[in-house]
């Protein structure tokens, strides 16, 4: 075996221990028995050290080879295997940082989530402001993110038309300026500054407490809910027909004999009053209308924060308890009578808006046809004068004539001025009568 004489203070041993440390790692790889290491301090050459190089034991004989030359190829597999499976782990390592990075972008670029500034209104009628995230907000409720664009403030313009969807665990009402999520013990308001979210509220929390009740049985909280969104919005539509029918009222009998520019004016806006109150009464109507004619939306709503099912073939009540599928099944039938109720108020406000809108239509008609009739008399009043002055000019087309400096030999006469102006006059009335009978006759007149 060769050995290395090295000085320990030369620089060759500086460049062969890592080298010895860096060949013992590879021999631990290759699954080789390793000869112990160490310093021998038995021969000195001018005061240097003999190392020892790390040599593989002998082998004993071929069959021992055969097995260690498969373990070894073993080994090597599962090497393999598990340097395999490093390189997965850092995979998904570099690709949690990868998404961790695009996270940081997304947030980086600006686009931040939006937090909605709610009333938060209880069972119990404690009220409180508060501000939660969408994320929170779909959490909370168990909503799903299209379920928003409903009650979402930013959406007014799209969602416009009245509704009121009905969700296992929630229930979301739009009412034109009231957007609500009602819940099982707590609803939460958007937009509460809006004259519909004020007129809820004030609607809401006479209701919720307990000496209101007069002993009687109390609803459910998200009934009272419904119901003091329905109330309040039809209220508000019958105050606004109560402000506009006594003003059209009063139109309608003064216009008919005074047709002024501030009249007409205010017609013109009572008229598109009536045509929003109809507009928005219509939409409501249609949306009771239509929960009416469903009834597995007013099943889920009773069997809201209670432990029943809906079967979706028939369409039943399936409850753990029967006493609560009793109590559903009253609550549907209170349900129907509720929304039928409130159905029949926004029909008459409907009906009295468009009976109002007709008559001011039928003014409207009555004013054209009134003006119509004075632009024909004008129009009438013309034609004479046209003919009257085409009459008139012919007879200035005959003084023109005997004005001229020629010699006539009829200004030698005394009698030939006033025979040639009483020629005239006779002539211009008879030219008018004849163009009058003539139009007449025509229909023209």
């Amino acid at each position: 075996m060769a050995s290395v004489s090295v000085s320990p203070c030369s620089p060759q041993a500086g460049l062969l221990l890592p080298l010895l440390l860096q060949l013992q790692p590879r021999c631990r790889l290759r699954r080789l028995p390793l000869l112990p290491l160490g310093l021998s301090v038995g021969a000195r050459r001018g005061g240097g050290l003999l190392l020892p190089l790390p040599l593989p034991a002998p082998r004993a004989s071929e069959g021992t080879d055969e097995q260690a030359v498969v373990k070894e190829e073993e080994v090597e597999e599962e090497e393999e295997e598990e340097e395999r499976g490093g390189d997965d782990g850092a995979r998904e390592a570099g690709a949690a940082r990868g998404s961790g990075r695009f996270a940081a972008d997304y947030i980086s670029l600006g686009i931040r989530e939006p937090v909605y500034e709610v009333i938060e209104v209880k069972s119990n009628g404690r009220v409180s402001t508060k501000k939660i995230s969408r994320r929170k907000l779909l959490k909370s409720s168990g909503l799903r993110l299209r379920d928003t664009r409903s009650v979402d403030p930013s959406l007014w313009l799209m969602n416009s038309m009245p509704s009121l969807l009905v969700r296992e665990q929630a229930i979301l009402l739009n009412l034109g300026s009231l957007r609500a999520i009602a819940m099982h013990e707590r609803v939460l308001i958007f937009n509460y500054n809006s004259p519909g979210g004020k007129a809820f509220l004030e609607l809401l929390l006479p209701r919720l407490n307990p000496r209101n009740i007069n002993g009687g049985p109390a609803m459910p909280f998200q009934l009272e809910v419904v119901e003091a969104a329905l109330l309040s919005r039809i209220q508000r539509l019958e105050r606004r027909l109560m402000h506009v029918e006594p003003r059209v009222a009063a139109l309608l009998e003064v216009l008919p004999t005074r047709l002024t520019g501030d009249v007409l004016e205010q017609l013109r806006l009572s008229k598109q009053s009536l045509v929003e109150l109809g507009s928005r009464a219509g939409d409501l109507k249609q949306m009771l209308i239509d929960l009416l004619e469903d009834p597995h939306e007013i099943r889920r709503i009773c069997i809201m924060g209670r432990n029943c099912t809906l079967d979706r073939s028939s369409d039943d009540m399936e409850c753990s308890v029967p006493l609560e599928k009793h109590i559903a099944e009253e609550e549907e039938e209170e349900i129907e009578m509720l929304l039928e109720n409130y159905l029949q108020r926004c029909e008459s406000c409907h009906g009295q808006a468009e009976r109002l809108l007709d008559s001011a239509r039928e003014m409207e008609d009555s004013i054209a046809v009134n003006l119509s009739s004075r632009r024909l008399e004008v129009s009438r009043v013309e034609l004479l004068l046209q003919v009257g002055t085409f009459c008139v000019a012919v007879g200035a087309l005959i003084a023109g004539i005997f004005g001229m400096n020629l010699k006539s030999y009829l200004e030698t006469n005394a009698w030939a001025f006033w025979a040639t102006t009483g020629g005239i006059a006779v002539g211009a009335v008879a030219g008018f009568f004849l163009m009058y009978s003539y139009l007449k006759a025509r229909k023209i007149l």
